[in-house]
């Protein structure tokens, strides 16, 4: 997917994020999101450390409504936002001379800011062998919990920096006993675009995301997993 890298500078730009945020800014590289105040997911991104900036490294879809939204943050902090052309290169090969390794996983390679490339590597692959939500398939904006979406597990949340926008709702969730919705891995014959619902005995088990060489990845409520389970023409069952 395309993506846009907004430039973040001023003497604030640490504290800044840092107060709006679902990871610990002081630790970036990173992935992190932004939230609603109700903790629903608006967008995620990378952030990275650039001399005296920050880079937020976002799906272009996503990325005029982030800027927007950090700009109303703004308010009296001393920093500045400005969407940038840098373009991006990524792989999964040995990489090159001031690459950053992708924080979220060791597979998904890593990415170098000011060039310009992909290496070919089968990202959807990756991304369903390894259960990674992608932006606008399985983090849908205003409707997903991130904990659902697997987070915690991803290095994209920290609950012990303090408060951002959302955190009371995400840190109730984090002390659930059992989360009953998340992401997982089924194994699928056929195919079925993303979102179809999957269902089983005539109830709603979740919805279905990314789909590569015989598994995809699908929000579903576990308890309502079943031996059998149907996306539309596709057939799904417990990976």
């Amino acid at each position: 997917m395309t993506r846009q890298i907004i430039r973040l500078t001023g003497e604030d730009r640490v504290e800044f994020l840092q107060g709006l945020v679902t990871n610990d800014v002081t630790r970036a590289p990173c992935w992190a999101a932004i939230l609603t105040p109700q903790g629903k997911y608006l967008a995620d991104f990378l952030i990275i450390p650039d001399g005296d900036a920050l880079l937020i490294d976002v799906d272009a879809a996503l990325a005029p409504d982030l800027l927007r939204r950090l700009t109303m943050y703004k308010l009296r902090s001393r920093v500045a936002l400005e969407a940038t052309d840098m373009p991006l290169a990524r792989g999964t090969g040995p990489a090159p001379e001031g690459a950053i390794a992708d924080p979220r996983h060791p597979a998904l390679g890593w990415r170098l800011y000011g060039a310009e490339g992909d290496d070919g590597s089968d990202w959807d692959a990756i991304r369903v062998a390894h259960c990674i939500p992608e932006t606008g398939i399985e983090l849908i904006p205003n409707e997903t919990f991130i904990l659902e979406a697997g987070f915690e597990r991803l290095h994209g949340v920290d609950f012990r920096k303090g408060c951002y926008v959302g955190q009371e709702v995400t840190a109730r969730m984090k002390h659930k006993t059992e989360l009953r919705k998340g992401i997982t891995v089924l194994g699928i014959e056929g195919a079925a675009p993303v979102g179809t619902p999957i269902t089983a005995d005539g109830k709603e088990v979740g919805t279905l995301g990314t789909q590569s060489g015989g598994r995809a990845i699908a929000h579903v409520r576990h308890d309502r997993l079943a031996p059998q389970m149907q996306a539309g023409e596709a057939r799904l069952t417990p990976a």
